[in-house]
């Protein structure tokens, strides 16, 4: 499922125009991003959590050449899903 998937669906179950749905969708990606942006978790209950980690810089190789290259410390978004979640695609 992609972004508009979900906000056709959005407006198919909610009965809202696809606008409303679509403000709806983006309204809450933004939330959920300026919010890790912060170094806030975000949790939905049911379905999971999404947390930023930070990892540290290293020394890497570069696969071509095999030279070595300094790799600068990053974060990336971390998704945990939730028990009911696992649950559900389990069952």
């Amino acid at each position: 499922m992609n972004k508009s998937n979900l906000i056709a669906v959005f407006s198919e179950k909610a009965e809202l125009s696809k606008r409303n749905a679509e403000q709806f969708v983006n309204l809450m990606i933004d939330a959920m991003i300026e919010a890790l942006n912060n170094g806030e978790r975000v949790e939905i209950r049911g379905f999971g959590s999404f947390v930023v980690r930070t990892y540290p810089a290293y020394e890497g190789r570069n696969p071509k050449t095999g030279a070595k290259i300094k790799v600068d410390q990053k974060k990336l978004p971390f998704f945990k899903a939730g028990k009911d979640l696992l649950s559900r695609i389990n069952d």
